[in-house]
């Protein structure tokens, strides 16, 4: 091991070794990037780098991408991350917020990525269930596209290639509440404002460990199909207030709120906010889903 290595060995660095080496590492890195895209196509490449890595390579290797997906699709329909981007950076590549939030709605598309529990298959955090919960994960979420963002999941593997029964049970969960809340998360766009509530999420990655449990009064709303859907982090005990859906601020007309999976729901809407009951919830339910219609919301 030479000086250089020697001194960054188990230091994380986004630049190759100088010399001769570090141009044959970079060479080789970009020759298997590119061949990795060929043989995949895959429709998203993480960079774990601020930014694009190893410099120059770190751009080829996004432009080979972007011109085989013009190959394969027509478009360049397919995403390549970094982190801590410049604004400029921001027209070229999707920034992801490594398990992190945003306080707000993002005029440019971001991703955040987490995991339901370590980012490897963590033994003692499996034998003590200290996963993520599905409705954690469904929270969590709903912030996210709610702010124009897409949400990263890993769900780690054993050595043998499968899955723990928590982790089984986790992802049935999660199938069951897409089945029936789905449409207001596909094919959405955030809407004039995320919704409100009190849980003002920290800023920054890495800062999961920061963040408090969401309320009932945390709302979380994204639009579709001339309507909007909401989703209320946390079931309501009674009537629920929200404020940025009245008519003041919504500057549109409620008609008909209908429970996604359940029938229609029962509400007022002031010029200060909309008032509504859900009915009761089905055992087992959460994160519960609405789906608003009416004229003026869009």
């Amino acid at each position: 091991m030479n000086a250089w290595h020697a001194a960054h060995d188990g230091v994380w660095s986004e630049w190759a070794p100088p010399g001769a080496r570090g141009r044959a590492y970079v060479a080789h890195w970009l020759a298997r990037q590119k061949d990795l895209v060929a043989k995949y196509r895959p429709d998203l490449v993480y960079f774990d780098n601020y930014g694009l890595p190893l410099g120059q390579a770190g751009i080829e290797a996004t432009a080979d991408y972007y011109s085989r997906a013009i190959e394969w699709h027509g478009a360049p329909d397919v995403v390549v991350t970094g982190k801590q981007l410049s604004p400029y950076q921001l027209y070229g590549i999707v920034e992801d917020v490594e398990r992190g939030f945003a306080r707000d709605i993002r005029p440019h598309a971001w991703q955040t990525d987490t995991c339901i529990g370590s980012w490897f298959y963590d033994r003692p955090l499996a034998e003590r269930h200290g996963y993520k919960s599905a409705k954690q994960v469904v929270q969590r979420l709903c912030d996210v596209v709610s702010k124009n963002g897409n949400l990263l999941l890993s769900v780690p593997l054993k050595a043998d290639g499968t899955h723990d029964a928590d982790e089984m049970q986790i992802l049935a969960d999660l199938a069951s509440w897409f089945a029936v809340n789905g449409d207001g998360i596909y094919g959405t766009r955030p809407w004039r404002v995320f919704g409100e509530g009190p849980n003002v999420p920290p800023t920054g990655m890495q800062s999961e460990a920061e963040m408090k449990p969401y309320t009932a009064q945390d709302v979380r709303i994204t639009a579709s199909g001339g309507g909007l859907n909401l989703f209320l982090l946390d079931t309501p005990d009674g009537e629920l207030r929200i404020a940025c859906l009245g008519r003041g601020i919504a500057r549109g007309t409620i008609e008909r709120i209908t429970l996604n999976g359940g029938g229609a729901v029962a509400f007022v809407q002031e010029e200060d906010a909309l008032r509504l009951t859900l009915p009761p919830l089905a055992a087992g339910r959460f994160v519960p889903g609405l789906r608003i219609e009416g004229s003026g919301l869009a």
